[in-house]
């Protein structure tokens, strides 16, 4: 982006030059200069909707999208006419991670990596419309869509003790399953506990570094220890919500009088009657997501233990970076009730939240992002409201510098698998074309996005994570 189109504020805060509006870009200048001018185009329509409360945001790592931009972050007033946007979540609804703390460590795991990967392989369908082996009727789907990982654990995928490390407890509420179209139920039936393709993955990783021990400690977190990350989201149903509502929400802000000033950014108030449903089907798709996500640790615990058969998963932390949700945040000395949007972006409650678990109040939720099947992730603790004023939101990832089209006319999956096994990480894939579109310098630097998120006051560096294995979609 041509830096003289912002207007720089303090060394990681910017915003537009030429308009007056609630407008911040997060970063420092190589990662603004480097931005799509898309991505300014985007964020000017987002702060033009109505009933915005504060800035149309974009965190470190975005880039251009569908109606926001990805790393979008916007809130809206319920009261006051605020909109609810299907282009301010996404069509992969509920896209998150999950990371799964384990009592292995590297030498225990690297003489059995190949075999772990291909036991991952076996035990987690992957691919573009890969079908699982768990077939549900259209009844128990929809008990999914109002049970969440809830569910999951009832019918045997995990245990209890899962669902207090995952937002909102595994469920949010008000999902309304009958808002949800029968095509996009029947994408969903044979989809649970499958990670798609695109950028999902399952990786093995492990603690490189700990930046931050007290929040370590909490966390459960030491060098050199096994963690598994498990990115994925709601599959064909919350891709259907999102292109279903697309038509439903553009159709009601004609009617309604509603300036859209990009299709894309179809919407329509809150409390309307489109609104609301939008608010059901799009809860619906958060609930299987997080129960897509639950089937796929339960996969995971018996293909690690079939290697390791003392090995221990817990869950560290589940969390969405694709979501719209109801939140109470301080603005102007008041805590008000917002709709926060966040599409590519992810939750980061501060220390105290009442949200947290009680082992992890004292230094904040943790904030799980994801790097390139090349370079690492990041595990990342909320900060206090006072420092977060992004209605306590981070980055979700590196994010992506070109698209996947450039990316396959540079580099061919064969040969990256090859070098990536080289430099000691072990790929499993159907498709070729999947890991050429994710090799690794089609993002940007991870360690950059997430320094200046820490410099930001977003969140805080606690331990870099680096892959061993992975499982792409």
């Amino acid at each position: 982006m041509d830096l003289s189109r912002v207007k720089q504020i303090d060394e990681f805060k910017w915003t537009v030059a030429d308009k007056e509006l609630p407008i911040l870009f997060y970063g420092d200048k190589d990662l603004i200069s480097g931005l799509d001018e898309k991505v300014r185009e985007q964020i000017i329509n987002v702060a033009n909707l109505p009933g915005l409360v504060g800035n149309a945001m974009t965190m470190p790592d975005a880039h251009w999208g569908y109606g926001f931009p990805i790393g979008g972050v916007a809130a809206f007033d319920a009261n006051a006419g605020g909109v609810i946007s299907a282009g301010g979540v996404g069509f992969d609804i509920s896209c998150g991670i999950r990371a799964l703390r384990t009592n292995l460590f590297l030498s225990d795991v690297l003489p059995f990596i190949e075999k772990l990967a291909d036991s991952l392989f076996r035990a987690v369908p992957s691919g573009v419309g890969a079908g699982g082996n768990l077939l549900l009727t259209k009844p128990e789907l929809e008990e999914v869509m109002q049970e969440g990982a809830r569910w999951a654990v009832k019918k045997g995928y995990g245990v209890l003790e899962d669902l207090d490390y995952i937002e909102e407890k595994g469920c949010i509420d008000g999902a309304r399953p009958s808002y949800v179209s029968d095509h996009a139920k029947e994408r969903q039936l044979g989809e649970m506990g499958t990670l798609g393709s695109g950028n999902h993955y399952l990786e093995v990783q492990v603690v490189k570094q700990i930046l931050d021990r007290s929040a370590a400690n909490a966390f459960g977190l030491t060098e050199n220890q096994i963690i598994i990350s498990i990115h994925c989201g709601s599959r064909g149903l919350g891709h259907q919500v999102g292109s279903d509502y697309l038509i439903t929400l553009a159709k009601a802000a004609e009617h309604l009088g509603i300036q859209l000033p990009e299709r894309e950014l179809a919407c329509a108030p809150i409390l309307s009657k489109e609104g609301q449903q939008y608010i059901g089907a799009m809860h619906s798709a958060i609930n299987c997501a997080l129960a897509n996500r639950q089937i796929i640790t339960a996969l995971t615990r018996s293909a690690v233990s079939k290697i390791f058969p003392k090995s221990h998963l817990e869950t560290l932390f589940d969390v969405s970076h694709n979501t719209c949700k109801r939140e109470k945040h301080p603005i102007d000395g008041k805590i008000r009730e917002v709709y926060v949007h966040r599409k590519g972006a992810t939750r980061a409650f501060g220390p105290g939240h009442i949200e947290l678990p009680k082992n992890y109040i004292s230094v904040g939720q943790p904030v799980c992002i994801g790097g390139s099947m090349g370079t690492g992730s990041y595990i990342l603790a909320g900060n206090s409201s006072e420092s977060n004023q992004a209605f306590s939101s981070a980055c979700h990832g590196a994010g992506r510098k070109m698209s996947r089209r450039q990316a396959l006319k540079i580099w061919n999956g064969k040969e990256l698998i090859k070098e990536l096994a080289n430099q000691g990480i072990y790929i499993r894939t159907k498709s070729m074309r999947g890991v050429a579109e994710e090799a690794p310098d089609s993002y940007k630097d991870v360690h950059k996005v997430v320094e200046v998120t820490e410099r930001s006051g977003l969140a805080r560096r606690v331990a870099f994570l680096k892959p061993i294995a992975c499982i792409k979609g």
